[in-house]
């Protein structure tokens, strides 16, 4: 199997992301595929040969276009060697069949988000963008940064698994949440990542 999408939210997506690219021993690289222009520009790195086993990470797949998926799909339908495609979605249900069908499916486990994360969600989506700023603005620490932004992808997790809410103003959210933690994991300066986190929602 070449292309794999994995269900999901929170650590135990991080967790499951990191196993899977260590098991097929491959270099990781990431690309968004939104939308359409998104493709055409991993279809112009893809076109290259690999000589190295080669991981192509997608995120949020349940998010793009299905203009940008329907492109996306012929790199499914004609696997290159030594290539291999790593999906993520909130719920494989919401992206296209004909892409869930190319895919070997991956479920976390352990994603639930707690009552209080859940809480801190819907708190947090229902504030002003000025509210949010003052909300996050306190927070210089990095591993309480992160603490934060880990506990809000699981709520927001938990809501599009609930389907409360509106689906597309929650999937922003967990993206940019997601992106957020990454950045600040990669020692992104905290101030900074918490206010694009904000200006993302």
């Amino acid at each position: 199997m070449h292309a794999f999408l994995i269900e999901g939210g929170g650590e135990t997506l991080e967790k499951a992301i990191e196993a899977l690219v260590k098991n097929l021993k491959a270099k990781l690289f990431v690309y968004p595929v939104a939308k359409i222009e998104d493709v055409r520009s991993l279809n112009s790195f893809i076109s290259l040969a690999l000589a190295t086993p080669t991981a192509i990470l997608l995120r949020g797949v349940d998010q793009a276009t299905d203009e940008a998926l329907n492109a996306f799909l012929k790199n499914l339908e004609e696997p290159q060697e030594n290539l291999y495609f790593i999906l993520t979605a909130a719920s494989h249900h919401r992206v296209l069949p004909t892409v869930v069908s190319r895919c070997q499916i991956v479920k976390t486990r352990g994603n639930q988000a707690s009552q209080q994360d859940k809480r801190l969600a819907v708190d947090f989506l229902k504030k002003s963008v000025g509210e949010k700023i003052s909300f996050v603005e306190p927070i210089k620490d990095r591993e309480a940064a992160t603490e934060f932004v880990s506990a809000l992808s699981l709520g927001l997790h938990e809501l599009l698994r609930q389907g409360e809410g509106d689906y597309r103003a929650l999937a922003r959210g967990l993206t940019a949440s997601l992106l957020t933690r990454e950045r600040l994991k990669a020692n992104g300066n905290v101030t900074l990542q918490l206010t694009n986190l904000v200006i993302s929602f």
